[in-house]
């Protein structure tokens, strides 16, 4: 019976949705191209229940700040917690760490970097923090209590630990190019300031390097993969980087691994494929034309992740 049951339960959903909207709207599509799983599950999100299966490692949406618009971030950051995003990511730069062959990149990155070293100069020295620093993560948090996913592209982390742990982050992951001589120190230190560490790196770093950090004494929680390279929001997503992704995954099953760069509809099945489950999503969400869409762009995510994730 259960069969026959839930194919009525099904049917009667689709028919009731063709009575109030006979044509489903596409501009989603215009978005991104969708697969026909993901245009089922988009439009029909009661189809998969979120708490229906436990999974190994749960599925954590982070709108990235960087592309939101930051003479509104507090209206922001609500928006997009109301939208069902689980985290925040705020990305953390340093202008020494962002690294471009300006003969070899897209127009409007060199455009975005010219005008950052423009308005960041302050008498001949550049200013240590290009975008979101310590003081607007702590006026960030006086306005939400989400969880700020902080990723710092620094090329000293140590020196922000105790200020981004006052200012009321929640998590910090550093660059683990930057942090091969002092990791544990600094591991130990993010968490006796009361915040989950996170090692992250670049897309020409071996993920092997790694490895020791996830499997020490005072390991990080969390491995961010880097699939684009760091600095701008907007860029491609790099496949390749998958690999690193799966090599993590086979090694941590429990382990939060996340993705950052070029992630959307078209490319979160390969993402969530190979074993990522926390999702950064910056201009697929922030650049959905209507709240409605980008709230369908992270369920979309959500339940992407939810699929390829094995159960217990």
């Amino acid at each position: 019976m259960w069969p026959l049951v839930r194919f009525t339960w099904v049917f009667t959903f689709q028919e009731e949705k063709k009575k109030q909207n006979p044509k489903p709207d596409s501009s989603l599509c215009k978005i991104e191209t969708l697969s026909e799983s993901h245009f089922f599950f988009l439009f029909n999100p009661q189809s998969v229940g979120r708490n229906s299966r436990k999974m190994v490692v749960s599925p954590k949406i982070a709108p990235s700040m960087l592309s939101s618009d930051f003479a509104n971030l507090a209206a922001e950051a609500k928006r997009m917690v109301d939208l069902g995003a689980d985290w925040l990511h705020m990305d953390i730069m340093k202008l020494s760490f962002v690294v471009i062959d300006l003969n070899d990149t897209e127009p409007f990155l060199v455009s975005y970097l010219l005008t950052s070293l423009l308005f960041h100069l302050q008498d001949g020295h550049f200013v240590p923090n290009l975008t979101i620093g310590a003081p607007v993560i702590e006026s960030l948090r006086k306005h939400t209590s989400a969880y700020l996913d902080c990723h710092l592209m620094v090329t000293n982390p140590m020196d922000y630990v105790e200020q981004m742990g006052k200012a009321g982050a929640s998590g910090f992951t550093f660059h683990v190019e930057v942090a091969k001589e002092n990791w544990q120190e600094l591991v130990s230190k993010i968490k006796s300031a009361g915040m989950r560490p996170g090692v992250a790196l670049k897309p020409g770093t071996p993920v092997e390097e790694v490895y020791p950090l996830v499997e020490g004494e005072t390991p990080v929680e969390m491995v961010l993969v880097m699939t684009v390279e760091p600095g701008f929001g907007g860029q491609k997503f790099m496949p390749n980087m998958m690999d690193k992704v799966r090599a993590l995954r086979q090694k941590y099953p429990t382990l939060d691994i996340e993705v950052d760069g070029g992630l959307g509809p078209s490319t979160i099945e390969a993402a969530a494929a190979a074993g990522a489950n926390c999702i950064v999503a910056g201009s697929s969400v922030f650049g959905a034309p209507e709240s409605g869409k980008a709230t369908l762009v992270i369920s979309l995510l959500r339940t992407s992740v939810e699929k390829a994730q094995p159960t217990t």
